[in-house]
């Protein structure tokens, strides 16, 4: 047990840790070989794993960071939580601190390590140092460190063979850590070793490439590294890797070393890895990926490498499956052995020293412990839950025997008192909020997150039940109070109503009333006076919840007092609240108070009020007036007594003990401090929490206020406290008065009584159980009862969700509502049927309101009889429409701001305006170029380059001229054939046809002289004039072409409307084509929006429809005047058309009037009448021939105009399609440029490209050579301390051979034999381990553990006592003398041994110097390669400038290399001058020439030795022919039927025995046929009967047939029957609908005969109309 307490009063006692409880880095580690022990928030915990038994160490300072444990050496260590924590080493099972460690780090320590073969410890910080260190924590010496790691280690591990092997892991990489050691001189030598991405692919980490010196340059140039590329300079250069090649690495997520000195790694994705940290390579043992082969586990897979270890039976993994897989490795094939369930993920694992069993801690808080050797099941030793403690309360028992608490989980768990265990436990399922225990009964009030509060029974302490819940927030219930009295629970979330509930079961929890806060509850307290049976609450409220939470601390500064009469509620509930259960004011008698200062708790004494100020961070005392009555709007004002010093980090929690005695404080230190409450001064404080983690949570006395209970707020852990009194307090606990045994007697009874009424209570079953209060049927019965009409909004029944979220206070005002609707349900009803009459008479109003015109037609807003809602809802709809307008004005401020932007950048900074012309009959489109007008920057800068290439040209000239003075021999014809050459050849080497389009610029350098940077951007400007111009040389042809196009429109459109005039007069009604300009051509009506393009309603203001209301007033006005009785007008248009003078356009309007006797009969004309017959036909036929005679003038002329329309259209679109061609000349001219451009930028950019690569290799090599400068510096020195010890040891041997030499001469007076013989003893050592060093093991073995130099002298002094003794001294001797040998002896052991220590050390630094002077001639040699790159890369720079791009422009044919796909590769071709072609062809042709001669000659001679060749090869086979007919001949081999044939005279004989042989063959070959035959036939005969019974089973299946067939008959009619019923009605509907239409047809024929009447009528008319006017034309 530790004890730690404030030394501020000793007579206040002392505080001192019962037990601890929970887990919170989630780490465990073995101390010795049954002692486990972990971290719980400020306190270590010891666990002896065979006892279950545990011991507690508190920590000395605020809280427990790293931790780790050696069981070897039986130690542990662990940091501080602080600025500039320290490390502090503590021995078990003493607890004693051996040393503590103040490093370097600034904020924490991530991880430590403890090494087993030595005092070593290894740390490592966190930002912002970041930094490993190795500590002899012996010594507390700092050995070495490393502050150049960049982000923080998740582990840390000594190799366990090797002490100077250290391996940390990182979020993607494994870190193994050398210790070079040379005497007291220790080094920090890292290597990285980057694991392989998730597809196991090797991830790249560098960019730098090596290339060919003297190698060819590609066709874009030498290749760079990607950082030069990037222009990145420094350390980020060498390891930069573009995103596009950046992979996932794996993850590892833990490491163990092996036996051979070897890493496993586990990932985890899955992956298991072995590294080598000699070589760094790793192999890959086992991978998710691989499905066959030696890489297949089925046992393994994702998350089974989260924890690992190693032991003599193979590797230990276990992870998120919860199993505990053991593997064997053999090679790189993975095999597990043995599997161990454990149900749990695992989160760490660890080996006793004696490595029979192993810990496993798993992810919910359960402690493993197994056994390799004896069990096959893990067992479960400790249980501690996962989850922080939300809070811990007391059960009030009569020996205070147990505590609950619950977990943010929802667990509930009950404890031991006295030993800190766990004796049951219940998940509530919910998120917990707070706790508290009853002082009547053994059960536990619970405050969930959802505003519930859960009543559970404990009263059988092994099976916790949830026996009722009650509603009272919809927001977390923040605090739970019983009063002392225990009667009453008070209850408080974050709004401002404080709930009463009655906390006997027997009244079934019954919720009383609530009492209302003018804001939102900060804290409560409460005391309780026995003489009037009252209880006294103390409130303190605050402001509004949200700026609380913008603060960040709960605070407030009114104080509301009331007093709780006790018995006068308990026996007169209904008195003390009103209708809706509110608690009467006046039965409470509230008093208001407000502090100066806002506070953060209160805790309340029966004569005084403690509070803190987090503002000030001090304890105030406050006294609170009595007898006055402040009101919430107008509180009291109160200022402290007195105040003292508080927490340093608060805020804090105040708690009164319930003798009022003690007061408890704590806050976010963890600090928790015991004042006496009658002078505050005195105090004793103890670090119970981890102030980095949060503080303190919850704080609780017991009922004896002997022992305290605190939760943390981030570490997890629940710690109880014990108070010893001390010499002070000590009499204060004396034996109890009779009156307070009665009451405790009275208590106890009650409590009893209670407890049976709550075990007789039925579990809680939310889905059968509702809220009390509340009747759900009934409300439901009287709902059905209502009629459907008659419903309005009051009378929605609430759903079964609001139900069930409903809280006490919602349910209460729902039955108060209810009351209400009974009470005055007659006059509701009333009320109700008035309404229904007054809505039944608006629809009607509002149905005739729809059949009205729209002018009379009122807005359906009008029939609204509420006018206050009325107005309402308009100022709602004006404040919304206000709103809409402004949003609607600010978007249109913005995009009109856009389009000022985009019209300013796009098309007013234009010099020219991008438009197009298109063709009249054709898709012809020719676009300008678009161009901005140059700035005055690059006006200046082609100036200046202007005026730099004109001295240039005119210094190039006047050294020409100095040179042509000097060659006068060449003549002037050669002058001239050169300058045709030149001319020739300046077009093709100037790359480009720019000067045939007005790009001409004299002052361009030359292709082949483009070697600086400076000329490059020089031509670059020169070639962007040059585009400029080509690009304003089309656009000046462009423009003529557009005005051109305007001209011929606007003709166009002139001819057109003679065109229509003609149209008109012929009476023709065609479409003529009408040019009009596209959007392409005005790009500028892209900027005008017409009122056409808008389809939405203009929106118009009161003044603007006014203003246009005016406007369609006078212009009506103005078209009735117009409209006005003019006579002369009208007679004008009566007698003479409206014209003053007949025109010759208008002779095809005009007729002859048919005089009147032409109605009569014509046998009733008189002779005038006939004479005017004849005069009116001469007349009309005159009119006739005229009207024809101008018709065909008419046709004519409209023929010649769209013939001279479209010869114009035609002609223009020739010119714009010349004008296309030399558009798409350009574009090839200014591509062209563009691609000189773009060579040259690309020129520039490899160069810069060099020359960056050239600054990263020089600052590398700066870099080498100050890493140089320093080596050598510090090698010169190793150098010196390595001499100076070597001259050291070589005057130790020395004094060691001047001892061997000297033996003879001390024991001169012993006889020689004798001295022989001690000699031998002399020389004689006893065994013991030799001491090794590095330098003495290989790579891999493993080195001499625990053993120091003082220990190998020890142990060689012990074994020197065996040889000491009396028994090996030689017979005769004197025993003085032997006592003189032995000490000699001993003296020359000593310096053997100061001898080997020595060697040894000497050994380990020459080997040290030896890697130091090899990492210096690796340096030295690394610098010359730099230097060597440098050369090689300013070598690559000067041919890279040297080897320039040419641009060459030639004819297609003088082309000979094959193209490509895309491009033709150059890359082997060379470029000849064409006179060189030239003169090779004709030298090719006269070869050619002599060449063929010669092979007519050959072929000639060829062909008479081919003949003689051919027939001589004839003759030869014919030869050959008869050769080998002469030797068949010979060679014929006579056989026995040829012999036969030969010998044979009578050969007719031998043909009848041929025949005779062949008869008897055809006889019996008859004979198997006939038998054949029979065989046949029997087979026939089983056909046939076969057939004969198909044939009776098919007339069978005839006869089913037929009757089927009827049936399908049958069904096939009904069918019928049925699809014609329906095609009847389809054919009626079809002539019903013809009909429809037939009636329609009818009705528009009728329409348009009435039409044509009416217009034969208005015919009529018009001619009657003009008849006067042609009968006075005649008369004149």
């Amino acid at each position: 047990m530790g004890v730690w307490h404030n030394k501020k009063m000793d007579t206040l006692g002392s505080l001192e840790v019962r037990w601890v409880q929970g887990f919170t880095n989630r780490s465990v580690a073995f101390v010795d070989r049954k002692t486990a022990c972990y971290a719980c928030g400020c306190f270590v915990v010891f666990l002896n794993i065979e006892t279950k038994m545990r011991e507690f160490l508190p920590c000395p300072g605020r809280g427990i960071g790293a931790f780790t444990a050696n069981a070897h050496m039986k130690i542990f260590a662990f940091s501080d939580q602080k600025l500039y924590p320290s490390i502090y080493v503590f021995k078990y099972p003493d607890l004693l601190i051996q040393c503590e460690l103040e490093g370097s780090a600034k904020l924490e320590y991530t991880e430590l390590a403890l090494s087993g073969s030595g005092p070593y410890l290894a740390c490592c910080s966190s930002a912002p140092d970041h930094t490993i260190t190795v500590w002899d924590w012996e010594k507390k010496i700092q050995l070495c460190s490393y502050a150049q790691i960049k982000e923080n280690l998740t582990m840390l591990a000594f190799n366990p063979m090797n002490w100077h092997q250290i391996c940390a892991l990182n979020s993607s990489s494994v870190v193994v850590w050398n210790i070079e050691q040379s005497d007291n001189l220790y080094i920090l030598k890292q290597s990285v070793i980057d694991l392989p991405a998730t597809d196991g692919s090797v991830v790249q980490t560098g960019n730098d490439h090596s290339r060919d010196a003297i190698g060819k340059l590609s066709y874009l140039g030498p290749e760079m590294p990607i950082s030069a590329i990037a222009g990145l300079l420094g350390e980020h250069a060498d390891t930069f890797v573009p995103k596009s090649y950046v992979k996932p690495h794996l993850s590892p997520s833990c490491v163990c070393w092996s036996a051979t000195s070897q890493l496993f790694v586990g990932c985890r994705e899955g992956w298991l890895l072995r590294v080598n940290p000699e070589s760094l390579l790793i192999s890959i043992l086992y991978s998710p990926k691989h499905t066959k082969g030696a890489h297949t586990v089925p046992a393994l897979q994702k998350g089974s490498f989260l924890s690992m270890t190693m032991h003599k039976d193979g590797l230990l993994v276990s992870g998120y499956d919860g199993l505990l897989h053991i593997l064997q490795v053999k090679g790189t094939v993975v095999e597990v052995t043995q599997t161990v369930a454990l149900d749990q993920p695992t989160s760490s694992i660890c080996f006793s020293p004696d490595m029979e069993s192993v810990m496993l801690t798993t992810t919910p808080g359960h402690f493993y412990h197994y056994n390799l050797s004896q069990s096959e099941k893990a067992e479960r030793i400790l249980e501690v839950l996962s989850g922080g403690f939300v809070a811990v309360s007391p059960l009030y028992t009569e020996k205070n025997r147990y505590c609950v608490s619950v977990r943010d989980s929802g667990e509930l768990q009950l404890w031991s008192m006295d030993a800190g265990l766990c004796v049951s436990s219940i998940n509530l399922h919910i998120q917990a909020s707070t706790l508290a225990c009853s002082l009547v009964a053994q059960y536990v009030a619970v405050g969930t997150a959802s505003g519930n509060v859960l009543f559970v029974d404990l009263s059988t302490n092994q099976q916790p039940r949830l026996v009722h819940q009650v509603r009272v927030y919809h927001t977390p219930v923040e605090q739970l109070l019983f009063e002392q009295g225990g009667n009453f629970l008070i209850v408080s979330g974050s709004d401002a109503n404080i709930f009463l509930v009655d906390a006997r079961p027997s009244k079934g929890f019954e919720v009383i009333g609530y009492i209302e806060a003018s804001g939102p509850v900060v804290c409560l307290s409460s005391v309780s006076t026995k003489e009037r049976n009252v209880v006294k609450v103390v409130v303190l409220y605050g402001g509004r919840r949200d700026e609380q939470m913008k603060r960040g601390v709960k605070e407030g500064k009114r104080i509301m007092l009331f007093s709780l009469p006790t018995q006068k509620i308990s026996s007169d509930r209904a008195a003390c609240v009103d209708q809706s259960g509110c608690l009467i004011s006046e039965v409470l008698q509230v008093c208001h108070y407000e502090a100066k200062y806002p506070l953060t708790s209160i805790a309340l004494s029966p004569n005084r009020l403690y509070a803190y100020c987090h503002l000030k961070k001090t304890i105030q005392i406050y006294q609170l007036p009595e007898g006055v009555t402040g009101t919430s709007d107008s509180p009291k004002r109160v200022a402290p007594d007195s105040e003292v010093e508080g927490h340093p980090l608060g805020p804090a929690l105040l708690l009164m003990s319930s003798q009022h005695a003690w007061l408890a404080t704590v806050g976010r230190d963890g600090l928790l401090c015991l004042r006496d409450a009658s002078n505050l001064d005195q105090y004793e404080q103890f670090q119970c929490h981890s102030s980095w983690l949060g503080g303190v949570r919850s704080l609780v006395f017991t009922s004896d206020n002997q022992s305290l209970l605190s939760t943390g707020l981030g570490d997890g852990s629940l710690v109880c406290l014990k108070h010893r009194l001390g010499l002070m307090r000590g009499g204060r606990s004396s034996t109890p008065t009779p009156g307070s045994q009665a009451v405790f007697t009275r208590r106890e009874s009650m409590i009893s009584a209670e407890n049976t009424v709550l075990g007789q209570m039925t579990e809680w079953d939310p889905a059968t159980q509702s809220a009390p209060g509340f009747d759900n049927k009934e409300g439901v019965r009287q709902r059905s009862d209502i009629d459907v009409t008659e419903q309005d909004d009051s009378y929605c029944s609430p759903t079964s969700e609001a139900l069930c979220s409903a809280t006490w206070l919602d349910n209460k005002l729902e039955l108060v509502s209810k009351e209400e609707n009974q009470k005055f349900a007659e006059i509701k009803q009333n009320l109700r049927k008035s309404i229904k009459v007054l809505r039944d008479t608006i629809q009607v109003m509002m149905r005739e309101n729809e059949g009205l015109p729209e002018m009379e037609r009122l807005e359906q807003q009008e029939f609204n009889l509420d006018v206050a809602e009325k107005k309402r809802l308009q100022a709602e709809g004006e404040q919304e429409v206000q709103r809409v307008r402004s949003e609607i004005e600010m978007e249109n401020l913005a995009k009109s701001y856009l389009r000022e932007v985009l019209k300013k950048e796009c098309w007013d900074s234009m010099k020219v305006k991008g438009k197009a012309i298109k063709a009249f009959h054709s898709s012809y489109e020719v676009k300008n170029y678009p161009m901005r007008d140059r700035t005055q920057k690059e006006l200046d800068e082609l100036l200046l380059v202007e005026n730099m290439r004109k001295i240039e040209l005119a210094d190039s000239k006047l050294q020409r001229d100095i040179l042509e003075q000097r060659n006068h021999a060449l003549t002037e014809c050669e002058d001239e054939e050169e300058e045709k050459g030149s001319e020739v050849e300046s077009t093709a080497l100037f790359g480009s046809l720019s000067a045939q389009f007005g790009g001409t610029q004299p002052h361009l350098h030359s292709q082949f002289s483009l070697h600086i940077r400076e000329q490059k951007i020089n031509q670059i400007t020169l070639l962007q004039d040059v585009i400029y111009k080509v690009k304003s040389g089309f656009n000046k042809e462009f423009d003529s072409v557009y005005k051109q196009k305007k001209q011929e429109i606007h003709r166009v459109q002139e001819k057109n409307r003679r065109i229509t005039e003609i149209m008109a007069e012929l009476d023709l009604k065609e479409t003529l084509w009408e040019p009009k300009l596209s959007a392409s051509e005005r790009p500028e009506r892209a900027l005008i929006v017409e009122d056409s393009e808008i389809k939405v309603e203009k929106f118009l203001s009161p003044e603007q429809r006014q203003k246009e209301e005016e406007q369609r007033r006078e212009e009506e006005e103005r078209r009735l005047k117009a409209k006005g009785d003019n006579i002369r007008e009208r007679a004008l248009d009566d007698m003479m058309g409206g014209v003053l003078e007949v025109k010759r356009e208008d002779i095809l309007k005009m007729e002859i009037c048919q005089p009147e006797f032409m109605s009569k009969p014509e046998l009733q004309w008189t002779e005038e009448e006939r004479k005017a017959h004849k005069d009116y036909e001469k007349k009309a036929k005159e009119l006739q021939e005229e009207q024809e005679k101008y018709r065909k003038t008419l046709e004519s002329e409209m023929k010649k105009l769209q013939t001279s329309i479209k010869e114009v259209t035609q002609g223009f679109d020739e010119t714009l399609t010349k004008l296309f061609e030399r558009k798409v000349k350009s574009e090839m001219v200014i591509y062209q440029e563009e691609l000189k451009i773009a060579n040259l930028l690309h020129s520039i950019m490899i160069e810069d490209e060099i020359l960056s690569r050239e600054k990263q290799l020089n600052h590398k090599l700066e870099k080498m050579r100050a890493l140089k400068q320093n080596m050598g510096d510090d090698l010169k020195k190793y150098k010196e301390d390595v001499d100076a010890f070597r001259e050291t040891y070589d005057n130790i041997v020395a004094e060691d051979k001047l001892l061997d030499r000297g033996f003879r001469k001390e024991f001169f007076d012993i006889p020689g034999h004798v001295v022989d013989q001690l000699y031998k003893l002399y020389k004689r050592r006893p065994r013991v381990h030799q001491i090794r060093t590095q330098t003495d093991m290989p790579s891999g073995a493993p080195p001499a553990v625990g053993q120091t130099q003082a220990e190998g002298l020890s142990l060689m002094l012990k074994a020197m006592d065996d040889l000491d003794s009396m028994e090996h001294m030689p017979d005769g001797l004197d025993p003085a003398v032997w006592e003189r040998f032995c000490q000699s002896r001993r003296a020359k052991v000593g310096s053997e041994h100061q001898l080997k220590t020595k060697a040894l050390t000497l050994a380990e630094m020459q080997a040290f110097l030896q890697r130091r002077t090899d990492e210096d001639e690796n340096t030295r040699l690394e610098i010359l390669n730099l230097i060597e790159e440098i050369n090689s890369l300013r070598e690559e720079k000067m041919r890279f400038r040297l080897d320039i791009m040419v641009q060459i422009l030639i004819k297609q044919g003088q082309v000979e290399v094959e193209a490509g796909d895309f491009v033709a590769d150059y890359s082997d071709s060379l470029l000849l001058h064409r006179s060189v072609v030239e003169d090779l062809n004709g030298t090719i042709r006269m070869l050619g020439d002599q060449k063929i001669a010669s092979m007519v000659e050959s072929k000639d001679f060829r062909k008479g030795i081919i003949q003689q060749e051919w027939e001589h090869r004839r003759m030869h086979m014919l030869m050959e022919d008869l050769n080998n007919r002469a030797r068949d001949i010979q060679m014929l081999r006579v056989s026995q039927e040829l012999q036969e044939y030969l010998s044979e005279t009578d050969h007719d004989n031998r043909m009848s025995k041929q025949v005779a042989t062949l008869e008897k063959t055809i006889a019996q070959q008859e004979k198997t046929h006939l038998k054949n035959i029979q065989n046949y036939k029997r087979l026939i005969k089983q056909l046939e009967k076969q057939t004969a019974a198909k044939a009776e089973k098919n007339t069978t299946l005839d006869t089913q047939l037929a009757s089927m067939q009827i049936t399908v008959a049958e069904r096939r009619n009904i069918y019928d029957t049925i699809a014609t019923e329906e095609n009847q009605e389809a054919e009626a509907e079809q002539r019903y609908q013809d009909i429809l239409e037939r009636k329609r047809l009818v009705g528009l024929a009728k329409e348009q005969a009435q039409e044509v009447a009416v217009l034969n009528a208005e015919v009529e008319r018009m001619r009657m109309k003009t008849f006067p006017a042609l009968a006075q034309l005649k008369h004149s």
